[in-house]
């Protein structure tokens, strides 16, 4: 079986406050994108793990899917070897939850694999214990996202028709580096009520990491304005960043990025 894991943005992103558990409350909405991975699982004695593309730092045994294996060995026994190959395209570390998403489809699709009839209740319980942006990715439609991330709750937005232009530059943004630079507050509107109109999003949806991180980093800075130069509704940093999007009413002419930087178009 073959499946394809997809990124996704964050429209707007405020940090609320500090958990007793270390994690910080959070207030955004994700959108599903479809800048893609390729996630083959298939039934082998032998049983592997390969992985091409985007090399992926670290062992194996911290990657998300093979931990999305383990928490279901762990519960259901005598489930047969798996042989799992990852072709990686989503930039890592970039605030497009490439990771969260190849763990949370590596649960679907064994899943569907071993017949185990999980609806998605369960699986987003497994899901949460891989990692906060992880439970998205079950449904994987546009949801507004509390908590520590994995409080899920539909949000009446659609994208379609927009034209996306997301450029990553191939900076690596640490949490401590993200977090270092934040006063978590309350944000005066809900973001239900800016999401409703899109002539808001400009000004009032916005990204808690984008202040600090611009300081820090201000070609990120200058990718946005770029972007607004261009002609978008709407730009913004993605997550904690590095990755910053643009959407646009049509296809923007006389964009030109250096091209050392990680690049994705498409009509949504």
């Amino acid at each position: 079986m073959i499946t394809f894991p997809n990124a996704k943005i964050n429209l707007g992103l405020h940090i609320l406050g500090k958990r007793k558990d270390g994690y910080h409350e959070i207030e955004t909405c994700m959108v599903p994108i479809p800048l893609l991975d390729a996630l083959e699982i298939i039934l082998d004695k032998k049983g592997g793990w390969e992985s091409t593309g985007i090399p992926i730092p670290g062992e194996a045994k911290d990657n998300l899917i093979l931990k999305a294996e383990k928490l279901l060995r762990k519960d259901f026994q005598g489930l047969p070897q798996l042989k799992i190959h990852l072709h990686k395209n989503i930039p890592m570390g970039a605030g497009l939850g490439g990771g969260s998403a190849d763990g949370a489809f590596a649960l679907k699709l064994m899943n569907n694999l071993f017949d185990l009839h999980l609806d998605d209740y369960f699986l987003e319980e497994y899901a949460a214990q891989l990692g906060s942006d992880c439970p998205f990715f079950i449904e994987n439609a546009p949801k507004i996202a509390r908590g520590r991330g994995e409080i899920l709750s539909p949000a009446e937005v659609s994208l379609a028709g927009s034209y996306l232009i997301l450029i990553n530059p191939g900076i690596h943004i640490g949490t401590k580096e993200a977090y270092s630079g934040i006063q978590p507050a309350e944000p005066k509107v809900k973001i239900e009520e800016v999401l409703a109109d899109r002539s808001r999003w400009k000004d009032e949806l916005v990204n808690d990491f984008e202040p600090s991180i611009f300081r820090n980093h201000p070609e990120i800075a200058d990718i946005k304005s770029q972007l607004y130069q261009a002609g978008a509704y709407y730009a913004a940093m993605s997550g904690s960043g590095s990755s910053v999007f643009g959407l646009f009413e049509t296809k923007p002419c006389g964009i030109d990025f250096p091209g050392n930087y990680f690049c994705f178009e498409k009509e949504l």
